[in-house]
């Protein structure tokens, strides 16, 4: 990229380049980030502010050191932390310029872009220092089908993926509800066997001390309202952000495990698998000291997770560490699209709308 000067002579940028994604179905090894709250810190050495974001260097630096590795990366929620400051969204965008400007950097909207009292957002929070979502409508692509309101579907692959936003309604009956039913049922199992749901706040399942404090494990009206639909599209798995740290579940059907495996899954497909990834940089979010029964590994850590589809039958997750970039939990899958057809308990309808 080029700027010409007023003396005719030109500044050129340093050379980019990039892969085009592949088409819906195709049939190849695809590798897929997913993490929330990584905010940015300082090279220098000194403190970001209240060093609220310890770990964001270590995950950036983690991923560039990978990137021949990486497809696509989600940022689900709490990029920069800018909170009302514009410098910092440019040392933010700054730090993962080598990871966006080579793979696609997809965000999801979370509470600090998006939350300020009588703005129109579910929560009547001040988090976002007044951006109202602006800064991260404007400065990142997402195809949604109108920029204010931060939720879309998108294609990857053998992917399929429905982004919420868990700033906005979600509850059944609002505009939300009725997309992420229609980005869910539009998806082709047969070309893209791998459904996946993302969401800023743990509409699902997470053991954090906040949530156990109040006597549930998820935001208020979360699973309520959503469990029904990951059920009968037969989600594989649904990301969150919002709580610092990493846990997942054992795939769920009605608040039940579906399955006592804990590193391969195979056959019929019967239960989402829940997966907290908030590690991605930000101050730590300490866990409830119970362990809940669908709990199956939770860490107290900064990370990332990478999923690795081998083709449409096979799929690994690892849950890797942004200190060392080791792998620490990881799970694979093995089914065919007859599996995913199948019909357990009351997931199944005649028809969706890819058929």
């Amino acid at each position: 990229m080029g700027h010409s000067l007023f003396n005719g002579s030109v500044m050129w940028s340093k050379t980019y380049s990039f892969t085009s994604s592949p088409y819906p179905g195709q049939n190849s090894i695809q590798r897929v980030i997913v993490f929330g709250d990584m905010g940015k810190a300082e090279r220098d050495g000194s403190n970001e502010y209240s060093d609220y974001q310890p770990g964001a260097l270590n995950t950036t630096d983690q991923l560039i050191r990978d990137l021949d590795n990486i497809d696509i990366v989600f940022h689900i929620g709490d990029l920069s932390y800018s909170n009302g400051y514009v410098s910092q969204w440019d040392q933010f965008t700054a730090q993962v310029e080598p990871i966006a400007s080579t793979v696609p950097y997809m965000i999801a909207s979370g509470n600090h872009e998006r939350d300020w009292p009588n703005s129109g957002s579910f929560y009547n929070t001040p988090d976002s220092g007044g951006e109202c979502g602006v800064p991260a409508e404007t400065m990142f692509y997402y195809p949604p089908q109108n920029k204010a309101k931060f939720w879309y579907s998108t294609d990857y692959g053998l992917f399929h993926f429905c982004i919420a936003d868990s700033e906005h309604d979600w509850r059944e009956g609002s505009e939300q509800y009725k997309f992420i039913e229609q980005c869910l049922a539009s998806a082709d199992r047969h070309r893209q066997p791998w459904l996946i749901f993302a969401a800023h706040r743990v509409l699902g399942y997470s053991s954090n001390s906040w949530y156990g404090q109040e006597g549930s494990y998820e935001e208020p009206m979360g699973r309520e309202s959503l469990q029904k639909l990951w059920q009968k599209y037969k989600v594989d798995i649904a990301f969150y952000g919002h709580v610092h740290n990493y846990e997942r579940s054992c795939p769920i059907y009605q608040n039940h495990c579906m399955s006592k495996e804990r590193n391969h899954y195979s056959g019929v497909m019967n239960g989402t698998i829940h997966v907290v990834v908030g590690g991605g940089g930000s101050h730590l979010t300490k866990f409830s000291q119970l362990i809940p029964y669908w709990s199956v590994y939770r860490d107290y850590d900064w990370g990332f997770v990478k999923l690795t589809a081998f083709n449409q039958s096979s799929l690994l997750f690892e849950y890797k560490k942004s200190r060392d970039g080791k792998v620490y939990d990881s799970f694979t899958v093995s089914r065919d699209y007859r599996d995913v057809l199948a019909c357990v308990h009351d997931s199944c309808e005649p028809t969706t709308l890819a058929t």
